[in-house]
């Protein structure tokens, strides 16, 4: 039997009308930690961007790749909208993921 995997397209905001990043990952826990803890010295470290405010989640990688690409093409309205419909409020979706690592 061939196992499930899980892929991840995900936005991230520095802040509420901040700015935006979109990433696919095939672990959200881990990657948006990573974001956070500013592990990886790239785009979201320098500019602060490590609050998720939407993901979707495919079973396929291309599938995942394919809607990063086409998200990335969007114009900034259009990826708010997006978001907004579920999140109006810009809520960190992952506010509570790391309370148990955070208090050891």
């Amino acid at each position: 039997m061939k196992s499930i995997h899980q892929y991840y397209v995900y936005l991230l905001a520095s802040k509420i009308r901040g700015t935006l990043y979109i990433g696919v990952t095939n672990d959200l826990q881990r990657r948006v930690y990573e974001h956070k803890m500013g592990i990886k010295k790239g785009f979201t470290f320098k500019y602060g961007v490590n609050r998720l405010v939407y993901f979707e989640t495919f079973q396929n990688i291309e599938e995942a790749i394919d809607r990063e690409k086409k998200l990335k093409k969007w114009n900034r309205s259009w990826k708010i909208e997006l978001f907004e419909k579920e999140n109006p409020g810009w809520q960190d979706l992952a506010n509570d993921w790391y309370d148990d690592l955070l208090m050891d």
